[in-house]
């Protein structure tokens, strides 16, 4: 499995968290029920079962509960005073839930150790419970709010300070011996200290080690990308783009333009960079084929030109460059009412659609039904290359279909055998000896009834239908990122009843679509029945669009645009799966030490 893929993978591990409500009342009811177990555990023998139960449920509330309910409410504030990345109250009622289960679970095993010893264990088990949910708060809390190290230590404290201290309160206050049993407090302080201090030393050991090949190779430390990755999760924050401005480096790209004037001026817009639509969500140009297509006040697809993630922008505002050189395009480029029927030439799995415009050629590539996925640029190039010498027009404009979902694997990289197919095919192609005058027609399905998590984005579907002399081809855009493999041809087959001759099937490759469970979202794998109903539609409201039209294809550079870069990318990718690796042994290693550490100085040094 590929490094990226790996990466990827662990986005699944980012869950949607319950809310405040479900939260404070878990650890009302759950307190409740461990006072009332650990009760009845160690009852006592001066009172009854139910007074022990009951004292117990409202011991247990009060110590567990309302101190864990208390935290929460206070931790919420004191990081967003920090100014770190803003913390809801969601996250830290459900941080203080699973630290109060935590400490509640340690707190129960060691009353019911002693219940079978003569030595009670409950204090040294509570002690242990509140060290613990203090190292796990100081890892939340400083890996997620991109805070100082030394500043998350006082609202890390805060739930483990405020059960120690009810736990005070209640056993001064009660003439009773409860199962917590009386203790002296300056011991008690010592065991919290040091054992707080052995896992503060390990933990702050532990990031800088495994932080410090990220810092060395791209001057940006991984907790700061981690919440500011999660801030865009939780939050929509472009925050991210920043970082990502820092590590960029300008390339100079390509991107196909087609243009299409009716009866009352341009009627559509048909482009295709290659510009990646990534890295994920709003970030970079993770939404660009949307936001490009927008900045149009004419029908605008956007489709998949020849990139891979190398080639992502780091900042939404890199996406208005392409604009310019779009529109700088759009004044001088020259138009012709004819076009050549479409046709295709294949070799091996490699598909290319083909239509001449005039002088200029516009090549639909395609793997489908063979999964495939980003085409590197450096071979669009050769494959533009080689057909504008095949066929000697003057532009080319090449579209990568996207429409066969693989995953990062079926990437088609130079020396890859694609190649080698696209280039066969691309031999293949003849230019016709007769061109006609053509019709275009255009629709538009945003497709609002459909979710991102469905696989659609924003844009939806478009339809631009090309009629030369009666042959009726479709172009269909998805704003999907890839396609499940067979919905394609599913597709294809139901756009043929409508009176079809020809179709193909694009996604835009919009990153906005991206699932956090694993990191890949292909349209198809839901709602399939309901996608193709809205495809379907929108490509017969196309076809009642038609009318006589001319044309113009420009392919245009791109200058200057600021992008992750091959090498940033690469050392990205690769410096994050290092340290994954480097912590699935590390990590393990030094947190037993420093808990069985912590442990031992708790239950057998202390006195």
């Amino acid at each position: 499995m590929p490094e990226s893929e790996r990466i990827m993978g662990l986005s699944k591990y980012i869950v949607s968290l319950p809310g405040t409500t479900f939260s404070v009342a878990s650890m009302v009811v759950l307190s409740f029920i461990l006072g009332c177990i650990v009760s009845a555990i160690q009852p006592s023998a001066h009172h009854s079962a139910l007074y022990n139960v009951v004292y117990g449920g409202a011991a247990g509330f009060l110590i567990f509960g309302l101190t864990s309910i208390m935290s929460g409410a206070v931790t919420q504030p004191m990081i967003n005073s920090l100014e770190g990345r803003h913390m809801k109250m969601k996250q830290s009622m459900f941080l203080s839930l699973l630290s109060m289960l935590i400490v509640g679970f340690v707190y129960l095993i060691g009353s019911l150790i002693s219940s079978f010893s003569i030595y009670s264990y409950t204090i040294d088990a509570l002690v242990y419970g509140c060290v613990i949910i203090f190292a796990i708060r100081i890892l939340v809390l400083w890996g997620t709010s991109n805070i100082n190290f030394f500043k998350s230590l006082p609202a890390a404290a805060t739930q483990p300070t405020l059960i120690i201290s009810m736990v005070i309160v209640i056993v001064s206050l009660t003439s009773i011996t409860t199962n917590i049993g009386y203790f002296s407090i300056l011991a008690l302080l010592i065991k919290i200290i040091i054992a707080s201090l052995i896992l503060v030393v390990a933990i702050y050991s532990f990031v800088v080690i495994i932080e410090s090949p990220m810092k060395r190779n791209l001057g940006v430390g991984g907790l700061e990308l981690l919440s500011l990755f999660l801030a865009h999760v939780t939050e929509g924050s472009n925050a991210l783009e920043g970082l990502f401005e820092d590590m960029g480096e300008p390339i100079d790209t390509l991107i196909g333009i087609t243009a299409f004037k009716g009866k009352d001026g341009l009627k559509a817009i048909f482009l295709s960079p290659s510009v990646h639509p990534g890295p994920v969500g709003n970030i970079g140009g993770g939404n660009m084929p949307t936001i490009l297509a927008n900045t149009f006040d004419t029908f605008t697809m956007v489709s998949h030109g020849p990139s891979t993630h190398d080639f992502n922008p780091v900042s939404t505002k890199e996406v208005y460059k392409i604009e310019a050189v779009v529109k700088n395009a759009l004044k001088t480029m020259k138009y012709s009412n004819k076009a050549s029927k479409f046709f295709r030439v294949q070799s091996g799995n490699a598909k290319i659609g083909a239509q001449f415009f005039d002088n200029n050629l516009v090549l639909l590539a395609t793997m489908a039904p063979v999964g495939f996925d980003d085409m590197d640029f450096g071979v669009g190039l050769a494959i533009i290359n080689l057909a504008k010498a095949r066929t000697n027009v003057d532009n080319v404009v090449l579209v990568e279909c996207h429409n066969a979902f693989q995953g990062d694997g079926g990437r088609i990289l130079p020396g890859n055998k694609e190649v080698f197919e696209l280039m066969d095919a691309t031999e293949k192609l003849q230019k016709p000896d007769d061109q006609h005058s053509l019709k275009v027609g255009i629709a538009n399905d945003p497709m609002e009834d459909v979710s991102k998590e469905e696989g659609v984005g924003e844009s939806g579907v478009k339809a631009m239908i090309i009629d030369v002399d009666n042959q009726k081809t479709g172009y269909i855009l998805l704003d999907s990122n890839n396609m499940v493999i067979g919905f394609r041809e599913r597709i294809i087959k139901h756009l043929k009843e409508l009176g079809l001759d020809e179709a193909e099937i694009m996604t835009s490759d919009t990153h906005f679509v991206n699932a956090l469970s694993g990191g890949h979202n292909p349209v198809g794998r839901k709602s399939q029945d309901i996608i193709l109903q809205k495809v379907v539609e929108c490509t017969r409201n196309a076809m009642k669009d038609l009318e006589d039209v001319t044309v113009a294809c420009e392919l245009s550079k791109i200058k200057d645009l600021k992008t992750l870069g091959p090498t940033h990318a690469t050392e990205l990718v690769t410096t994050i799966s290092s340290i994954v690796a480097v912590s699935k042994i590390f990590a393990p290693l030094i947190f037993i030490i420093a808990f069985l550490s912590a442990f031992i100085w708790i239950f057998y040094w202390a006195l």
